[in-house]
């Protein structure tokens, strides 16, 4: 006979099947006056960690960025290995990076440097799914395709399971949609539906006449008469539904009541106001599309957004020093350090530094986490054409603030920065991390669009970056 009960559950809860051991534990305690609603609840609120951070903000370096170059450098490998650039020490001690990055160097004591990331993903669709999802993706596949099968981005399941104010976007994201040759999955909510989607605003930042219209109203029109079409406009959808449904509508109801409550917020219009900005700040983050956006995101940690998407470039780059992402391959005679020298690490230690130092100032950063991380690094060896080529068997990210230590270091690489040589990390155990941070539990499942609960994660919390 079995020694497990039938599954039960209650609104807001997981089916939990309960063994024969624990019923009658529930009916002893029912004569306390504690009830089966109330154990489950009770389980539920022991297994929610503490939240650290309140906000992320997640600066994604589409393309993959070099460990090697940067955070993880190896100056006692071969030449061909170590590469042009020299280590200079940090104001963290045991920490390098790059002699290009010295204001960079004056905020490792705020960072935790996790250099042993790895998986098997080499193909940009493929790894960028992974780390904007933190779930492995079926197949290595250039050509893998948004679907409403794979996982939802983390702003998402953040939105889901752990929505900010109502009048504020939990999630945002901006100023591109990433792709190569096709849009990348995991920028969205997907199976999770589109009242889950980011705020996604493809304006750019830096822009002079960079404004939202979209979150304000008409001249000739009030608050109250934009609601009264709102609800106009429910009645003849509901009628429409009776006759059709799409799917891929599913969710738009509530997608337009978030939208009325913004409309209605003074708060989420003035954190997109940059020129309200002293121009000596805007100056520090570099007016540049990423440094005006990492600028508006902490406007927007102070507005409320619990989840910021900030994407470094739509495309992952390779040729140009004046724009692209960190795909520094070497190709039709290029190089891949005169690029990253003019253009990706110029940019990097301008905004980097300012963000952190800013966040810290306004007394924010013990709460917001901000990540920084590509999908994937760069080959240890210098191929060619004096450049390097995807490495996703070893790579670096870097975290501050939220909850984690600073000037620290967790997991090494082995002498070469190929392959991990202590505490090796998957993307899973990222996503786990920062769904820990946020108070989230890791093991919380969703549910698809078949209605399979699926975890929100596989990974474990990196519990020792955890200050």
């Amino acid at each position: 006979m079995s020694r497990h009960i039938t599954s039960f559950a209650c609104p807001g809860f997981h089916a939990t099947p309960l063994s024969r051991r624990q019923m009658i534990k529930v009916g002893s305690l029912g004569l306390l006056g504690l009830t089966l609603p109330k154990l489950l609840q009770a389980e539920a609120i022991k297994k929610s960690p503490k939240a650290k951070a309140k906000s992320v903000i997640f600066l994604f370096q589409w393309g993959g960025p070099s460990h090697i170059d940067m955070f993880d450098m190896k100056p006692n490998a071969p030449e061909q290995i170590r590469g042009p650039h020299k280590p200079i020490s940090s104001n963290a001690d045991g920490i390098q990076v790059s002699e290009r990055l010295p204001r960079v160097s004056k905020i490792m004591n705020k960072v935790t440097l996790v250099r042993s990331i790895h998986h098997t993903m080499k193909n940009h669709n493929s790894a960028g799914y992974y780390a904007l999802s933190g779930h492995e993706p079926p197949s290595d596949d250039q050509r893998l395709r948004d679907s409403i099968s794979l996982f939802p981005a983390y702003g998402s399941v953040v939105d889901k399971l752990a929505p900010g104010p109502a009048d504020v976007p939990t999630f945002i994201s901006y100023p591109h949609v990433i792709s190569d040759g096709s849009i990348t999955p995991g920028q969205h909510a997907s199976f999770l539906g589109k009242t889950h989607d980011p705020l996604f605003i493809p304006q750019d930042p830096n822009a002079k006449d960079f404004a939202m219209p979209e979150l304000s109203l008409p001249a000739n029109l009030s608050y109250e008469r934009v609601t009264a079409r709102r609800e106009l406009q429910k009645i003849v959808d509901a009628q429409a539904r009776m006759t059709d449904y799409s799917a891929a509508a599913k969710g738009l109801d509530s997608y337009y009541e978030r939208a009325l409550a913004m409309l209605h917020s003074p708060k989420l219009r003035d954190a997109f106001n940059l020129s309200a900005e002293p121009e000596v700040m805007r100056e520090a983050y570099g007016r540049t599309t990423y440094g005006q956006g990492c600028l508006l995101a902490r406007r927007l940690v102070e507005a409320g957004t619990k989840f910021t998407t900030v994407y470094f470039s739509d495309n992952i780059g390779g040729q140009s020093t004046e724009s692209g992402g960190w795909d520094t391959h070497g190709f039709n005679n290029t190089r891949m350090y005169p690029i990253v020298e003019k253009y990706h690490l110029p940019i990097t230690e301008q905004t980097l530094p300012t963000l952190l130092n800013d966040l810290e100032t306004r007394g924010l950063l013990d709460t917001t986490l901000v990540v920084w991380m590509g999908e994937f690094g760069r080959t240890p060896r210098i191929n060619e054409n004096a450049s390097r080529d995807h490495w996703p068997q070893c790579y670096t990210a870097l975290f501050a603030g939220g909850g984690v230590k600073r000037g620290y270091v967790y997991g090494a690489s082995d002498k070469n920065g190929a392959y991990p040589a202590e505490n090796p990390v998957r993307p899973d155990d990222i996503a786990a991390t920062i769904y820990h941070l946020l108070g989230i539990d890791p093991h919380t499942e969703v549910y698809d669009t078949a209605k399979r609960p699926l975890a929100i994660t596989n990974g474990k919390p990196i519990m020792d970056i955890i200050a």
